[in-house]
């Protein structure tokens, strides 16, 4: 093993849209950093977990970085390739691409002595840095449903799905209702030899365009959410209707709670026929699909578009501070018991992650420049400061910024309240976890 130490160095794990914002904001706060990710490319979930024909669900000028625009010949909705080679041109742009060490595993993430955090590669080589950005993204860790009875079919997870080939010819059963499902739904009434949507509870469902525009467009940040909520359902009732004329069940949910759905083809092709839509799965039985009503269909495969655990293999147990797809953190990525380690990207803002990626990484710069002035940590002196622990992973893009130009301005007060802490507990370090007797190398890319 090759041990290398970096004091005043600091980790990001991941190389997509999130890490990249935090490489170049590290870089142009003077912050010394390495940059790992597990995949052969950057890019992230646009490098490895879309399928072929994939398009963005927010408009151009929502995705691209605020300080970065998108080519002004790509379209209102670019494609995943249009994202991938965006990405690769920020790197590019911005000097990047020769920090980032691609194929470099993150297996293990140990805090040590003196407040310090050892990482451990799937290569065998052990580093030490003063802290750790952890941006990792949260769509690899798959969410599998489970069936009663046997599939004589195959069943996979969305994120195994890459090409229309995939579903030609076959009968297809699509369980979900989220933006992935209902792309893959769409596939499968375009190329299958019959579709259906399973779904349990329905979403809400957003058209991308109203007059010409996208939703986006009427989003202000001096408009309310509640008024936005109110005139949104308006519009719906006009442009797409009750729920049930199309077979699905209601939301039992406000809009803004979930994730809407973002695009009604599939409400498309349940009109035209070519995709029928289903109640739960109750049981399967060889190559049938038996529904909680009772009805059943014969089908050769199965996707499950169900989702994603937000998941930190490589962090210690005691420091995995998930319930749900919510990471309990302060300021968005902030332990309160421990020191220089970043938890980003987890929030969903609606909209998409321009505007926020490097504002956040800006912030957070501040933040860690902060922490080396004072001795506690950060998410301590925000505890203490009254910030509340996160309850949902769903929030509006305005609404993030406004928290970070709070936690910004916040920077002289929450110095002092550092310094009254550091009073209170003199020379804190954070608890050191022992490393596991064994630690499994073949755990999935992240």
């Amino acid at each position: 093993m090759i041990q290398e130490n970096e004091f005043g160095k600091y980790l990001i794990i991941g190389a997509g849209p999130v890490g990249l914002a935090h490489a170049k904001a590290l870089k142009e706060a003077g912050l010394a950093y390495d940059h790992v990710d597990a995949s052969s490319a950057i890019g992230g979930n646009w490098f490895h977990g879309v399928y072929e024909t994939a398009h963005i669900i927010s408009p151009r000028k929502v995705m691209e970085y605020s300080d970065y625009p998108m080519p002004e010949d790509y379209p209102e909705f670019p494609s995943c390739h249009h994202l991938l080679k965006y990405y690769n041109d920020y790197t590019d742009h911005f000097g990047l691409r020769d920090k980032i060490e691609l194929n470099k595993k993150v297996v293990f993430v140990q805090p040590v002595a003196d407040s310090l955090w050892k990482a451990y590669f799937a290569d065998g080589e052990i580093r030490t840095y003063t802290g750790v950005l952890v941006c990792n993204g949260h769509h690899w860790d798959k969410r599998l449903p489970a069936f009663e009875g046997h599939f004589s079919g195959e069943i996979i997870h969305s994120k195994d799905y890459r090409h229309p080939d995939q579903l030609r010819g076959k009968r297809i059963v699509v369980i979900g209702a989220g933006n992935s499902a209902c792309d893959l739904a769409s596939e499968a009434a375009r190329v299958g030899k019959a579709a259906y949507l399973s779904i349990r509870s329905s979403a809400w469902f957003l058209p991308k365009l109203i007059s010409g525009y996208p939703l986006s467009h009427f989003s202000k940040p001096w408009v309310p959410t509640f008024l936005q909520k109110f005139m949104l359902k308006i519009g719906l009732k006009l442009v797409v209707g009750d729920m049930t004329l199309y077979g699905l069940p209601k939301p039992d949910h406000e809009v803004f709670e979930k994730h809407p759905t973002i695009g009604t083809e599939a409400l498309h092709y349940i009109k035209h026929g070519r995709l029928s839509p289903k109640k739960g799965i109750l049981r399967l039985a060889g190559n049938k699909v038996i529904f909680t009503d009772k009805t059943e269909v014969e089908a050769d495969m199965i996707v499950a578009a169900t989702g994603f655990y937000l998941s930190y293999p490589f962090l210690p147990k005691e420091l995995q501070r998930t319930q749900g797809a919510v990471a309990k953190v302060y300021g968005g990525s902030m332990l309160h018991d421990y020191k220089g380690l970043y938890l980003i990207g987890w929030e969903q803002a609606r909209g998409g992650v321009g505007a926020l990626a490097p504002r956040g990484a800006e912030v957070l710069c501040d933040m860690i420049k902060l922490q080396t002035k004072i001795g506690v940590p950060i998410g301590m002196i925000l505890k203490e400061s009254g910030y509340p622990l996160p309850e949902t992973h769903l929030t509006g893009m305005f609404d993030v910024l406004k928290k970070l130009d709070r936690l910004q301005k916040s920077l002289p007060i929450l110095l002092k309240k550092g310094q009254s802490l550091d009073r209170e507990f003199p020379n804190f370090e954070n608890k050191t976890i022992v490393t596991p007797a064994t630690m499994n190398v073949e755990m999935e890319v992240f």
